[in-house]
């Protein structure tokens, strides 16, 4: 007699709980937590776009002189200030915003 087939998965097996907090999206978002904050001097933009290659959140917008900051999802790094060539972007803290 040959041996029937079992499947891998059975769904019978699996709590109905498996992993609650991954289920419900989070409403937090980074510019929530941040402490410093870019502020971007329009006079010395060049509009470059180094601090847009550079930011690991994508939060650099275009604008049509300029490059500003999407401060919702902004996470307040810092790496768009430092790469800055122009020096056009700078850190203040979160409270004097």
């Amino acid at each position: 007699m040959k041996p029937q087939a079992r499947p891998m998965f059975d769904a019978r097996s699996v709590p109905g709980d498996l992993c609650p907090i991954a289920t419900v999206p989070n409403p937090m978002r980074p510019g929530d937590w941040r402490s410093m904050r870019p502020v971007v001097d329009r006079q010395k933009c060049v509009k470059c776009a180094v601090c847009w290659l550079y930011c690991p959140v994508q939060c650099i917008v275009e604008k049509p002189a300029w490059f500003d900051i999407g401060y919702a999802t902004c996470k307040g790094c810092g790496i768009c200030a430092q790469e800055c060539p122009q020096r056009a972007i700078s850190m203040i803290p979160e409270a004097a915003a």
